[in-house]
């Protein structure tokens, strides 16, 4: 193996959290400082209604998406493009789970592990049942206002906001934590208990 094809293989091999975490927040100062921009995911889904429906009659759509929007949605798509890149090429299939979480999503009755995601979750046969659907639809509601309600997403207040030394930020950080905690350990063996 040339030296280069050593190289290659390094840099494409999943990086570990210390090395990625400081990348991802090196941008930060590159965003606000630089370029004066915002950081997040959330607005996204704003700058694609704007973009899809240009002479709506709601003012909140009424902006010039363009100007202030562009970038990001260049970036969704960019990171869009990664992750299918890396899961189709770079990657093993598998995500690497800890035996303890194994076993607490076995107990939940989650025991395929194969892919990206649980198919007992994501199965086609499973996504498009009504139980399901009524989940996605109550869930996405819930993300949609949340994000609204707050004033970002997790990654805009988890990365850049906290970045900036942000108050609102480190609240909003805080509570989504809390609703990670209170979903995994009481709302999901409660949705998961009857079965998907």
């Amino acid at each position: 193996m040339s030296l280069f094809e050593s190289l290659l293989d390094r840099l494409l091999a999943p990086w570990p959290w210390y090395v990625a975490g400081p990348m991802i927040g090196a941008m930060v100062p590159v965003l606000l400082i630089l370029g004066n921009k915002q950081f997040g995911f959330s607005s996204n889904l704003r700058n694609l209604c704007a973009a899809a429906l240009p002479t709506s009659r709601a003012a909140y759509l009424r902006y010039d998406w363009r100007a202030s929007g562009g970038w990001n949605l260049a970036f969704l798509v960019g990171t869009m493009l990664g992750g299918f890149i890396a899961a189709q090429y770079l990657g093993s299939g598998d995500v690497a789970i800890a035996p303890a979480t194994r076993d607490a999503l076995a107990a939940l009755g989650i025991t395929d592990f194969s892919g990206l995601v649980p198919a007992e979750l994501f199965d086609t046969s499973v996504m498009f049942g009504a139980r399901s659907f009524l989940i996605l639809l109550v869930g996405g509601f819930l993300v949609g206002f949340g994000t609204q309600w707050a004033g970002g997403c997790s990654s805009g207040h988890g990365v850049a906001g906290l970045a900036n030394f942000e108050l609102a930020s480190l609240i909003a950080v805080c509570g989504f934590f809390a609703g990670g905690l209170i979903g995994t350990h009481l709302l999901l063996p409660l949705v998961l208990g009857g079965g998907a």
